[in-house]
């Protein structure tokens, strides 16, 4: 049986995104159909037109446009896909300056690429995982690592 977040975070699917919808962003039982029913919502591996459709339908955002402006702003992401550390949510120790925004994650998406030597530096280590999260607050960010191999 096959595990198309394993193999998507593995790097064996490059061809394909993962779409991470977080409960509290999009309420709609039927997406659990189309993935799989994670902690906080559902994660999602397709091709990447599907995907990128899937995307633009359920956020009314365009997915590369979106994944552009999350670029500017790195921070972790979850090598799980469903969380991250929003970069503008308070240190710990700045958590008593009356700052209650929730700070999880409405959705991610991510994509891989092959391994790439020519390029050098993190791609010249293996396949690239790609990822960009949009937190409640509105803040947008990414993360990228080398593949689970």
């Amino acid at each position: 049986m096959s595990d198309p977040r394993a193999e998507f975070l593995a790097g064996e699917r490059p061809d394909d995104v993962a779409l991470f919808l977080a409960d509290s962003y999009v309420e709609d039982d039927r997406l659990e159909q189309f993935g799989e029913p994670v902690e906080g919502g559902v994660l999602i591996v397709v091709d990447g037109e599907s995907g990128r459709n899937a995307f633009k339908a359920a956020t009314g955002t365009d997915a590369m446009a979106f994944a552009k402006s999350a670029m500017a702003t790195e921070s972790s992401i979850d090598d799980d896909l469903t969380d991250g550390v929003c970069p503008d949510a308070p240190d710990a120790d700045e958590a008593s300056d009356g700052d209650e925004t929730d700070h999880g994650v409405q959705f991610v998406f991510s994509f891989s690429e092959e391994q790439n030597e020519d390029v050098g530096g993190l791609y010249a280590e293996g396949d690239v995982v790609h990822a960009y999260a949009k937190c409640n607050c509105g803040t947008a960010y990414s993360d990228r690592w080398t593949a689970e191999q």
